[in-house]
């Protein structure tokens, strides 16, 4: 799953440990609980099976499929599923098994293991997984027996179907994929098309012998005496056909044929579990897990190549996981066959799984939604790196000028209220300035020490202060008699330039949020941006192949949609932000403009002209 974590930390290696910590869990405290099989592995799963849902098994391992879909798993095991560990209920044997698929950005995975399904009764078994540091698991051939002769998953893409078997019985050239089979992806003949297995040794059959054949199908349209599988040398042959969707077996061993008699035809585009057992000297059909016809004839001596489908008249549909056994499948084992793999609810009843050992599972639901995250930037195009790597760097500029800003103000504020402390004391009277000295200006009439300036250098209301007791002090110096004041006009010059500081002063404070607009207002089109191109392309793509599936669809959707989801990302804090400093910004302007009232009153109340001043000595 296919991680928010791979995002910020692709393939931190501490990852399922700290999934165990989300989940409540400990490797530590896992590793104290009653047989618990390896401390290095921080969680594991119970898994029962129960035998009598299928009229009891073999008492020996077979190849059961687990379906996995817990999220815990998904959340702590590594992303590839290489620690997965199926364990005995002994607490000690490791059981064999084959990873088919494992899709951590879907939650689903499907594993063959070599567990034993008991003839009565229940017997159980365990997951174990949270181990970043496991080795490689064994063979996964090991998981299946030495009765099953070949088994093809017809999970490749692009390449021939492969034997997991030891035997490597391998198809000779590749088939088309079909998604969305009934476990993971299947195989896809449309008419005309065919698939050839070239057999070795161990795949030969034996006149006499026993052997069965067993296959999930999803017929088309129903048709004439469609070829499944054939095989044949000389006189002697193996025909499963459909004869308008209904299993006919044809067996030739060099007499007169045997054909079965065709019963209730299959459903169109429905699976359904067929099975061909022979005990060397009658043969059975079964269809879904039921006997459905019988011929009084052995499987003959063959040893040459088997097809699937037919260059003319063959087989059109989905087939999905053909094996070759050795032996003449039971019907309790075909049965089991049928309904462990269909996934139906009787799946459920044979083999039921537990929740989570050692930990929480509710805390594994918030790792498992941020490791999703991961998965789905896994997919991501270039077209939607592109995307995302614009939008980290607004995110880079617009959160360091917010950085420097946030400092940069609450400097400033200090600096406002230390030079409002030292103001209470000069706004008394003007004139104890001696506006000939600029170290007096400084020091605001020689009340305030180098330490204070300092501290008040950044401050606005301190520069505004400057430009207005600069300018009193140039209009003083034109006057004959500094007694003689300031007129009216030099007090609105002074004023012009009072103001003039402030619009100065406010581009200061402003000078660079204009990136932070841009990440509110650019961020979410250059997500959406990114969005469509890979929405686009996703469905460009599907119309090339001409898959339509969820399974095509939904990686290459979800991954263009990350985009949008970082562009998000950039503007909400960016407009959170924003709004913060702009409104710090609108208090220091805000107070900029009460000080420049006040200094100009207080330089018309202290610099009146003289005559001002007699005029009111003699109205008193």
């Amino acid at each position: 799953m296919t991680d928010f974590m791979q995002i910020i930390a692709p393939r931190i290696p501490f990852a399922p440990i700290l999934s165990a910590v989300l989940l409540g869990s400990s490797p530590f405290l896992a590793a104290d609980e009653a047989g618990w099989w390896d401390k290095a592995w921080t969680q594991r799963q119970q898994f029962t099976v129960d035998g009598t849902v299928t009229g009891g098994g073999a008492d020996a391992p077979a190849p059961l499929l687990v379906r996995i879909s817990e999220g815990a798993v998904f959340a702590a095991a590594r992303e590839d599923g290489g620690d997965l560990r199926f364990v005995s209920a002994d607490g000690k044997t490791v059981l064999p098994h084959h990873l088919e698929r494992y899709d951590s950005l879907l939650g689903e995975a499907y594993v063959w293991v070599a567990a034993k399904v008991p003839k009565s009764g229940k017997e159980t078994f365990h997951l174990y997984f949270g181990n970043p540091e496991a080795p490689a698991p064994g063979k996964a051939s090991d998981a299946y027996g030495p009765d099953l002769a070949a088994v093809y998953h017809f999970a490749e893409r692009g390449s021939p179907p492969v034997d997991s078997t030891a035997n490597a019985n391998n198809a000779a050239a590749a088939g088309a994929s079909a998604d969305g089979a009934i476990i993971g992806s299947g195989l896809r003949l449309d008419p005309g098309q065919s698939l050839t297995i070239t057999p070795k040794e161990s795949l030969a059959w034996t006149a006499g012998k026993p052997a069965s054949v067993s296959m999930w199908l999803k017929p088309g349209q129903p048709s004439a005496a469609a070829a499944v599988l054939t095989r044949g040398e000389g006189a002697a042959a193996f025909r499963l056909l459909l004869d308008q969707g209904a299993p006919v077996l044809e067996i030739a061993g060099g007499g007169t044929p045997v054909r079965t008699a065709p019963g209730s035809p299959l459903q169109p585009n429905n699976w359904a579990h067929i099975a061909v057992s022979s005990d060397g000297a009658a043969t059975r059909v079964f269809v879904n897990g039921e006997a459905y016809a019988s011929a009084s004839a052995g499987i003959p001596a063959l040893s040459g190549p088997i097809t699937l489908g037919a260059p003319s008249g063959g087989f059109a549909g989905e087939l999905d996981e053909l094996r070759f056994h050795s032996v003449a499948l039971a019907p309790e084992a075909v049965k089991l066959e049928y309904v462990n793999q269909g996934g139906s609810e009787a799946a459920s009843k044979l083999l039921s799984a537990g929740g989570a050992e050692g930990g929480k599972v509710h805390g594994g639901k918030v790792l498992e939604h941020i490791m999703l995250f991961g998965d789905i930037a896994n997919n991501m195009m270039f077209d939607g790196w592109i995307a995302i790597g614009i939008c980290v760097i607004m995110i880079v500029v617009g959160w360091t000028v917010a950085l420097r800003k946030f400092f940069y103000l609450n400097k400033i504020e200090r600096g406002n209220r230390e030079f409002m402390r030292q103001w209470k004391t000069l706004a008394t009277d003007l004139t104890a300035l001696d506006h000939t000295n600029s170290s007096t200006i400084r020091a605001m009439g020689g009340t305030v020490n180098e330490e204070d300036q300092d501290l008040m250098k950044d401050s606005p209301l301190y520069h505004i202060y400057h430009i207005g007791s600069e300018e009193i002090s140039h209009r003083l110096d034109k006057l004959s008699d500094k007694l003689d004041g300031l007129p009216g006009r030099s007090i609105q010059a002074v004023r012009a330039s009072l103001d003039s500081g402030l619009v100065h002063e406010n581009h200061r404070l402003t000078d660079g949020l204009v990136f932070l607009t841009i990440s509110i207002a650019g961020g979410p089109y250059v997500g959406l941006l990114g969005t469509v191109v890979g929405v686009m392309i996703t469905f460009a793509i599907i119309a090339k192949s001409g898959e339509v599936n969820v399974n095509s669809i939904a990686p290459g959707i979800a991954s263009a949609l990350l985009a949008t989801v970082v562009g998000l990302i950039v503007a909400i804090p960016a407009l959170f932000i924003y709004s913060y400093l702009n409104s710090r910004i609108k208090k220091v302007v805000s107070t900029m403009q009460v000080f420049i009232d006040e200094f100009v009153a207080k330089m018309a109340e202290f610099y009146r002209p003289r005559n001002e001043i007699d005029t009111a000595g003699n109205g008193h």
